[in-house]
């Protein structure tokens, strides 16, 4: 799968993806489901539950992915979500309709072209710079309101990237060095927007 780079400017694109997006993402995280998990109104077999809904799509992201530095091996989650649904004892939970289609969406985006690359940088963008992010609020939610251990919360642990704000401005700093263009960034927000509402999707069938 290629990403080819261009003579674009150097610009912030991850500020452009953040507010076109900034809607679907509000939508996603505000969904009954998450909102009353992180709010203590569920259990922790819940969040087992919503765990399960991540396997397919990690591994489903992680069978391939362009050889650049931005997708560093270190952010895959897929053995994490493993060990934490075994600690968890959750590997029973059955996938909603929602994540089989979500993964089965990323599996077409092995094609190898330039556009199924920017496509993929969608994906890598939403779900792991989430990890870093209101991935960590939950893992504190969690643990504050249904005891979770940190045994049971290792897929929000990046210990081999190093702290989180600083894999976060890494991660901004390497997006903005593609020199995207513009063409490149309005296919990365439109499939931004679409990781954000195929998440909602799961969140609304949990």
């Amino acid at each position: 799968m290629s990403l080819p780079l261009t003579d674009a400017p150097v610009r912030d694109v991850a500020a452009l993806i953040r507010d076109a997006s900034s809607a679907d993402h509000r939508a996603a995280e505000s969904r009954g489901f998450i909102t009353r998990l992180m709010a203590g109104e569920l259990s922790l077999d819940a969040y087992g539950r919503y765990l399960a809904q991540l396997l397919p799509v990690y591994d489903a992201l992680e069978r391939e992915r362009p050889p650049l530095a931005i997708f560093d091996s270190g952010f895959d989650r897929g053995d994490a979500i493993r060990a934490d649904l075994r600690a968890l004892g959750a590997e029973h939970h059955a996938l909603v309709p929602a994540t089989i289609a979500y993964a089965a969406h990323l599996g077409q985006l092995t094609e190898l072209t330039s556009r199924d690359g920017i496509r993929y940088l969608a994906h890598h963008y939403t779900r792991y710079l989430g990890d870093l992010s209101g991935g960590q609020a939950i893992a504190a939610l969690v643990a504050r309101h249904y005891g979770a251990t940190a045994e049971q919360l290792t897929v929000f642990r990046f210990d081999d990237l190093g702290k989180p704000v600083d894999v976060k401005r890494a991660y901004r700093d390497q997006l903005n060095a593609l020199r995207l263009d513009d063409d490149q960034v309005e296919v990365l927000v439109a499939e931004v927007r679409v990781a954000f509402r195929m998440t909602a999707d799961i969140f609304d069938q949990l």
